[in-house]
């Protein structure tokens, strides 16, 4: 069973709230529809359709069964958006692999975010409200920007103003959402902070991160040490291959034998790369040396 967050728990609430018929919300002027806007809520799948118009139309069994093992480890770690079409009855926004991935493993609820008729300015003002608490994990507040960007259409220059955040800020958060969902889990949950997970999305291999995330774990690694393990993990040179020795060309091949025959011994040669090379001849003895000497000397 997926372990559920305490927001989640908290959207159970709401829950019960969107099943009264009698007060059933259908526009952000209704009341009680700001209780929703901006929150996460507890959905069931069985209440929830696929958008027939959403352009994807395959997904990768694999990844999805991957993602079904991650979901069942950790929970849903980042909410489906879904929107209202009818009492009790809603379309998937986006998130359909993590919506498929749950129904894989029967999991009877979902984390939700909902849009309702005209809620596009309530849900900004709720989602850049969200962003200004203290009590936010990175995560979250990472998650909050991304929303904004993908729901209001918005660029992360636009989002910088809207905010008032420096834009780098707002790339940094951004950045922690490609780091793997245990490190984000950790994160939200308090066991490493923001500055381990800059650090670790220096590390593109994802069982590499997960290595230094456990190291962080078992050692309590400072933000410091962490950067430090990430800076001499990456300057481990990587080892050239070794050049190939350049094709002797036929012309030095017919030297060669030349001087095998007149020397009267089997002459080598070794050409390098770039071009410069080495004349070998071998002899037996001190005798058969001032032999070769003196053919050389154009003595004999």
């Amino acid at each position: 069973m997926a372990k559920a967050t305490k927001k989640q728990a908290l959207g159970r609430g709401l829950s019960a709230l969107l099943k009264d018929p009698e007060h059933d919300i259908k526009s952000a002027e209704d009341k009680n529809a700001d209780k929703l806007v901006g929150h996460i809520v507890e959905l069931e799948l069985t209440s929830i359709e696929v958008n027939p118009f959403q352009p994807r139309t395959s997904f990768n069994e694999e990844s999805l069964r991957e993602l079904a093992s991650s979901i069942k480890e950790l929970g849903v770690i980042q909410p489906i958006t879904v929107r209202k079409v009818d009492f009790n009855k809603y379309q998937l926004v986006s998130g359909e692999r993590r919506f498929r991935a749950s129904k894989l493993i029967g999991l009877e609820t979902i984390p939700s975010y909902i849009r309702i008729a005209n809620d596009q300015e309530s849900l900004e003002m709720a989602l850049v409200e969200n962003i200004q608490r203290q009590d936010l994990d990175p995560i979250e507040i990472a998650i909050s920007y991304q929303r904004l960007i993908d729901e209001i259409d918005i660029t992360q220059e636009q989002l910088s103003d809207r905010v008032g955040k420096n834009r780098s800020t707002i790339a940094n958060y951004l950045r922690l959402l490609k780091l793997d969902p245990i490190i984000q889990t950790g994160m939200r949950d308090g066991f490493v902070s923001m500055g381990h997970g800059r650090a670790l999305i220096n590390v593109e291999d994802p069982q590499t991160q997960l290595d230094i995330y456990e190291k962080i774990l078992e050692k309590s690694l400072s933000v410091r040490d962490t950067e430090k393990l990430v800076r001499e993990l990456n300057a481990v040179p990587t080892k050239k291959p070794a050049a190939k020795p350049k094709a002797l060309p036929q012309e030095f091949k017919k030297r060669v034998k030349e001087f095998s025959e007149y020397l009267g011994a089997k002459v080598d040669i070794k050409v390098e790369p770039k071009g410069k090379g080495k004349l070998i001849i071998p002899f037996t003895s001190e005798e058969d040396f001032n032999r070769i000497k003196k053919l050389i000397q154009g003595e004999a």
